[in-house]
């Protein structure tokens, strides 16, 4: 290193300095990251001034995270970046069930609930059941599979959203499936609503002149033994913003019809009123490589 770096140079002489790190993937993506930034500078001709807008950007998209809220985690979904790194990741094989991105409000620790369970604590909602199968790419049933259940209640926010109105918890669930696969839980049909635009990821959107509004969706992630875990969402047929979600995250494998059901047998086996809406899903995760 010459100690004399100018603009023609410095790219080379930064990469140069990541010579030593010890992990190969972490010197070839510091490296990629360097060359791309650098390349972006000098394209854009960026100047100090927007420099400095940019690290007070990303300085505020820090200091809005809590532990409730991942602000960096909505900033990756808004420019495309989480749906890119699940479609290069997903490698679904045909017919196991396609990816898409976590978001900012999943929880660690989803509470446990029994088959059946009503997630939807607060009501105000239409009321539905979702039911379905965790299956194996061969259509084997997965005993005793995990999944983990969250959504927005009926007015479009999350528990940690509103503390003061839901109890913690609410909109959320982890089922064990049963000997055959088989899980269900009642809830609400989830609605249209708009990301958080009350940080920077907000302050981003109006400034681009972009609406912030999801389609209606349940998140989940299915886990079973011996299989690669799949992170999903099934997303309401018919909602508003289903060609432009804010997130880019719909995809049509995950489109599904809430149909209004009419059968007094059925309602009274899922303890609901008759008509009700029922939403079917079948998740099925391909073999653990």
């Amino acid at each position: 290193m010459t100690g004399n770096a100018t603009g023609p140079t410095v790219t080379d002489e930064v990469v140069a300095s990541l010579h030593g790190t010890g992990d190969p993937r972490l010197r070839e993506l510091l490296t990629g990251l360097v060359r791309h930034l650098h390349a972006f500078a000098r394209e854009s001709r960026l100047t100090r001034q927007e420099w400095e807008r940019a690290i007070g950007f990303l300085t505020a998209t820090g200091q809005a995270c809590t532990d409730t809220r991942q602000e960096f985690i909505l900033l990756s979904d808004v420019l495309g970046l989480s749906m890119l790194v699940e479609d290069i990741n997903g490698h679904q094989a045909p017919g196991a069930t396609e990816s898409t991105v976590l978001g900012p409000f999943h929880l660690t620790e989803s509470p446990v609930r029994e088959p059946g369970a009503d997630i939807d604590l607060v009501g105000g909602g239409e009321p539905c059941v979702v039911s379905g199968r965790v299956l194996s790419r061969d259509g084997t049933a997965l005993p005793g599979a995990l999944v983990d259940v969250w959504q927005a209640d009926g007015h479009g926010f999350y528990d940690v959203q509103r503390p003061d109105a839901q109890p913690a918890g609410n909109g959320r669930g982890l089922f064990t499936a049963d000997g055959e696969g088989r899980f269900w839980f009642r809830t609400c049909v989830p609605s249209p609503y708009p990301i958080p635009t009350d940080g920077p990821v907000g302050e981003l959107l109006r400034a681009t002149g972009r609406h912030p509004y999801r389609p209606a969706h349940i998140h989940f992630i299915a886990a079973a033994a011996g299989h690669a875990p799949v992170t999903t969402h099934i997303f309401v047929a018919g909602s508003d913003y289903l060609d432009s979600d804010a997130v880019f995250a719909v995809k049509d494998s995950l489109v599904t019809d809430f149909a209004e059901t009419d059968d007094p047998s059925l309602a009274r086996d899922f303890g609901v009123a008759s008509p009700f809406r029922h939403a079917r899903v079948d998740l099925v995760l391909e073999r653990a490589s």
